[in-house]
């Protein structure tokens, strides 16, 4: 009795309430259906790596939790139902929060030519975030830059960890120049963004660059007021000579 529309709202529900272990059995259950009309959907399947991927609060989590999650997609693409960009981007994101970054980008690569769906934005962005988390800034610029040429822009979340890999990895001309895109497109700038760049800029031996940088971020009101107090101060204290004979000339 019942419908996949009806088991897929009740596993939804267990999902919802954390109860992941009866989801999981009704899963079961509509895969020994006798009646074709019960068995998983791809909503199904979408359903359950939501709830999954939901339930990492580290790595070593996540990493686990992926293990079931390529099951299940196995499962699925062996049963001939197949993946949406929603399915292909879960995989992304879970590849990427467990830190398997080449699987990450093997399924990106494989969207458009195994699998019937192109990469949308978000695609790129969890790429992006996970390539700036390893350091491997040249790759994540080449995402950026091609997600740019397909009309999408970066969101928020990828800008800023690109100009903070960029900076730690001492490429202060390209984080600054990412840095201006961002504030462009209208993307929000979090605060450690900005403390990174000015930073780096400083650790460099570029504290005048890094105080001129901070007065132009005041005079076009990028930054507010208090913002522009506290990043001031971090400077003063950490760099506290070399900022005060800046001030002075």
């Amino acid at each position: 009795m019942g419908s996949v529309a009806l088991f897929n709202s009740i596993i939804y529900f267990f999902t919802e309430a954390r109860k992941l272990t009866r989801a999981v059995n009704i899963f079961k259950h509509m895969k020994n259906s006798r009646n074709m009309d019960c068995r998983p959907s791809v909503r199904t399947y979408n359903i359950l790596f939501t709830a999954f991927l939901s339930r990492g609060c580290n790595t070593y989590i996540n990493h686990m939790y992926m293990e079931t999650i390529r099951c299940l997609f196995r499962q699925m693409v062996n049963d001939g139902i197949e993946p949406d960009i929603y399915t292909l981007n879960s995989m992304i994101k879970g590849y990427v929060l467990s830190l398997h970054v080449n699987d990450a980008l093997r399924v990106f690569h494989q969207m458009g030519v195994v699998y019937n769906c192109l990469p949308n934005t978000f695609s790129y962005d969890y790429l992006i975030h996970g390539l700036c988390a390893q350091g491997r800034t040249n790759n994540a610029k080449q995402l950026c830059n091609e997600m740019k040429t397909k009309g999408f822009i970066p969101s928020s979340k990828s800008y800023n960890s690109l100009v903070n890999a960029l900076a730690l990895c001492g490429e202060i001309e390209e984080a600054v120049k990412y840095l201006w895109e961002m504030i462009e497109k209208r993307r929000s700038t979090e605060f450690i963004t900005y403390k990174t760049v000015l930073d780096e800029m400083c650790r460099q031996g570029q504290v005048g660059q890094a105080m001129k940088l901070l007065k132009e971020f005041q005079k076009k009101d990028i930054l507010s007021g208090h913002a522009y107090r506290k990043l001031r101060y971090v400077l003063e204290d950490d760099y506290g000579d070399s900022v005060s004979h800046t001030r002075l000339r």
